[in-house]
């Protein structure tokens, strides 16, 4: 053994022998790596094994015992010793070198067969990413990053997008709003600082032979000329972004750009582009992808029987996985996808069936009160119930009435009554000697879901009020410790029926005395295990989830099929619409006129940002920069507030309670206020940058006025006079209706915002594109046809799918109601 070889087998042995603790070299293995770096060229160690020991040694300070264990165990595999502990050994098939088809010329080629020797695939699948060829310990990091851990996850770590070098527009075709992938020259650069702030732009002039194209960018000052060293003279990029008008010249802005592959260009196909953290390039993920795809992808094990698959008309997930990396056509991408995306929705689709099953089987305590006293409950309210709540609540009362638990999702708009659903519904449990509790995001809307209990259950007014004042309690993060224990002592005796709280209520050694009811507002802002949490402070309570956030039926039978869904999509007789205006920003003075004609009536107005300051975006308005030219400039007799989400959850909730209580006139926000919060003076919405928001988010933007009897407006102001943006914001224009907004959004942007939702618990639908009905209703079918044969997967020929769902659902995290 080479004398470098020796030396480091032995501080490896002695790491060993010191339990990883990174003491075999004084001050740490990688002060032994300036001079180990000689000895090993001197010896011609081979440039492969060098590269893993100088990772190695690079990299052990950083990792945490266990990587420092695995990583050690590898090199001493590699040098040929075997340490006295056990260790996880991988059959040498799967590390041997791949047989690589030739790269340069054929990018898209399938995966070759396997190998004779490869016997034992899934030991290659699980090994960790650095026992691939020129992946060390330090790229493994950059690797994990992006969640890519193992050989397995890379096979599954999909392209962002393709792009098809066959088809690519010259800059001479290029038009305006084009949102595209180029290849170009760069010509020049150039560096400026942007007036009194510490940012500069960076301008690059490229072309393809047929035009120009500037590209802009903003970085900070300290780094803007490093940036800029990027782009020299002549190098060759692919650039992708959005063409935009400047000065009447073509600019993208901030677009994406990698140095072009002069590989690529030779194959003329389709390129996968991957996302990428610090430390990756395209060249290396691609590279290592291209590995893991030609050595791996034909041995993974398909978890789907081949008569789903038929029935399906699905590929097999070996051809998928090769060709959603390296397509061979724009129809072997499509079909790739196709199944990638069937995956995501059946299994999803046959955890939620489970979910259901196990809810339903379940017992809870019947709630069945007499028919008069329902009538006196509705008679007592201060208005009449519309025709979607009657609804609703009959659907709630037969729920209470089944002697299973209610697991039900209520989706109402913004203002149409949800919150009264809850109250009836509490009102019925207690009578019959349970508790129930209504849990809120923040302390704001607690505050105001309390005072609204109070108002409906215990109006001491009323001669049929089921609950006395001293029933109901709030408990926030602002009570005080003799206040708790109160409470506390209240809902473990029963003299306390209703509690309505923040998350307070899971965090603290709450114990009910019979909690029956849980009301969970707002639920995509409580995690998995904080809904799990609530419920297990009672014995199978009944549960109602309630959102304001409308979600389109296709995404709602898909992502909350185990709970049963009820709709209230009428308002409250005499409520008045808001009106809705799109502006121009050359209109903004008008739109000032106007909050100060609404403040001068003695109401009050919202001014929504998209981003919090204009580092983010130089060019995109910004509340905290804004709220200063408001109040001085624009408003100076007038108080301003200003609310955004980089302050603490207490100074939040401090503006929120000062604006609800008049010490402000006008608050500058960004998208915090969006959930919930119920200001009834308020009259005005003006949204800055609006074509940056979705129609679904400024519909909830825009239910933060119109909560009182006075006429609201709301004004939507996009940062161009771009006519296809203000086309899009127009649909606000013509319709109130939260749900065909849904609709319109998911046409329009896609399921991004809506799965966000319901992510926490269970693996991040990557591939499915909730608008195509098709395949969802095709999952769903097919999901519970098997369901139905075989309800617990337990057939030989399901053995694969079991585990599969079992791992795509995180079964730790599978309380997902």
């Amino acid at each position: 053994m080479p004398t470098s070889l020796d030396k480091i087998r032995k501080i490896l042995m002695l790491e060993v022998q010191n339990k990883y603790a990174n003491r075999a070299i004084i001050g740490g293995l990688e002060k032994f790596l300036p001079a180990l770096r000689p000895e090993l060229i001197k010896e011609g160690i081979s440039e492969e094994l060098k590269s893993n020991i100088e990772s190695y040694f690079a990299a052990y300070s950083r990792s945490s015992v266990e990587d420092r264990e695995r990583s050690t165990k590898d090199i001493l595999l590699l040098l040929g010793e075997e340490t006295s502990t056990p260790t996880t050994t991988y059959d040498k098939s799967t590390l041997s070198k791949p047989q690589y088809q030739n790269r340069n010329s054929n990018y898209r080629n399938t995966a070759p067969p396997p190998s004779e020797t490869a016997s034992k695939p899934t030991h290659g699948l699980t090994a960790p990413l650095h026992l691939l060829n020129k992946i060390g310990m330090s790229r493994a990091a950059d690797f994990k990053n992006l969640g890519v851990n193992t050989i397995g996850d890379l096979l599954y770590f999909f392209p962002r997008r393709h792009d098809d070098y066959s088809t690519l527009k010259t800059i001479n075709h290029l038009e305006y709003d084009d949102v595209l992938t180029i290849i170009a020259t760069v010509q020049s650069t150039l560096v400026t600082k942007v007036r009194n702030r510490e940012l500069s732009r960076v301008e690059v002039v490229v072309s393809d032979g047929t035009g120009f194209l500037r590209l802009s960018f903003f970085r900070g000052s300290k780094y803007a000329q490093n940036f800029a060293n990027q782009f020299q003279h002549g190098k060759q990029l692919v650039i992708s972004g959005k063409v935009e008008p400047y000065l009447g010249r073509k600019q993208m802005n901030d677009p994406s750009f990698e140095e072009l592959d002069q590989s690529h260009l030779s194959t003329n196909g389709i390129i996968p582009v991957y996302p990428l953290t610090s430390g990756l390039s395209q060249k290396i993920v691609r590279t290592a992808v291209n590995e893991a795809v030609s050595f791996y992808a034909s041995r993974v094990a398909d978890f789907l029987p081949e008569s789903i698959r038929i029935k399906a008309k699905i590929v097999d997930i070996n051809t998928a996985l090769t060709q959603i990396h390296y397509p061979k056509t724009h129809d072997t991408l499509l079909s790739a996808q196709r199944r990638l995306a069937f995956d995501e929705i059946f299994l999803l689709q046959l955890g939620v069936l489970q979910q259901k099953k196990s809810w339903v089987t379940q017992t809870a305590e019947k709630f069945v009160v007499e028919p008069e006293i329902i009538n006196q409950l509705i008679n007592g309210l201060p208005f009449e119930l519309t025709g979607a709540q009657q609804k609703t609540f009959a659907e709630v009362q037969k729920d209470l009435a089944s002697g299973s638990p209610m697991n039900r999702l209520l989706q109402g708009d913004v203002g149409s009554g949800k919150t009264i659903i809850a109250a009836l519904t509490a009102a019925i449990v207690v009578l019959k000697d349970g508790q129930a509790v209504i849990m809120a995001p923040t302390g704001i809307l607690a505050e105001q879901h309390y005072r609204s209990m109070q108002k409906f259950l215990a109006d001491a007014s009323h001669p049929h009020a089921p609950l006395k004042s001293s029933e109901i309690v709030l408990l926030t993060g602002d009570s005080n410790p003799k206040e708790r224990e109160t409470i506390k002592q209240g809902l473990l005796d029963g003299s306390i029926k209703l509690i309505i709280g923040t998350h307070a209520l899971i965090e603290d050694p709450i114990q009910f005395k019979n909690l029956q009811f849980a009301v969970i507002d707002e639920q995509h802002r409580f995690g998995v295990a904080q809904r799990a949490a609530l419920r297990k402070k009672g014995t199978n309570p009944h549960l109602l989830v309630m959102t304001a956030t409308p979600i389109p039926r296709s995404l709602a039978l898909t992502l909350y099929g185990d709970l049963e869904l009820s709709i209230m999509d009428e308002m409250p007789v005499g409520r008045k619409p808001v009106k809705t205006y799109v502006l121009s920003p050359l209109e903004r003075e008008r739109a000032y006129q106007l909050v100060k004609t609404q403040i001068e009536n003695g109401h009050q107005a919202f001014i929504v940002y998209p981003l919090i300051d204009q580092g983010d975006n130089d060019e995109v308005k910004a509340a905290v920069d804004d709220h200063e030219v408001l109040q001085k400039d624009i408003f100076p007799n007038l108080k301003v507030g200003l609310l955004h989400g980089k302050m603490t959850p207490d100074e939040k909730e401090s503006v929120m309670k000062n604006f609800r209580n008049k010490e402000f006139d006008i608050l500058v926000s960004t998208t915090v206020i969006e959930v919930g919060v119920d200001i009834p003076n308020a009259t005005v919405m003006m949204i800055e940058g609006a074509n940056r928001f979705g129609l679904a988010q400024l519909h909830q933007l825009r239910g933060r006025v119109g909560r009182g009897d006075e006429q609201s407006i709301c004004l939507l102001i996009p940062e161009t006079a771009d006519s296809l943006e203000n086309e899009r914001l127009k649909v606000m224009t013509e319709t109130n209706d939260g749900f065909v907004l849904a609709e319109k959004d998911l046409e329009q942007r896609g399921p991004g915002d809506f799965i966000g939702y319901r992510q926490s618990g269970f693996a991040d639908l990557r591939m499915a594109r909730i608008t195509d009905i098709r395949l969802i209703e095709l999952a769903r079918n097919v999901a519970e046809e098997l369901f139905t044969a075989d309800p617990m997967l337990s057939k030989p020929e399901n053995a694969l799918l079991l585990s599969k769902v079992s791992e795509f659902w995180h079964s730790e995290n599978s309380d997902l109601s």
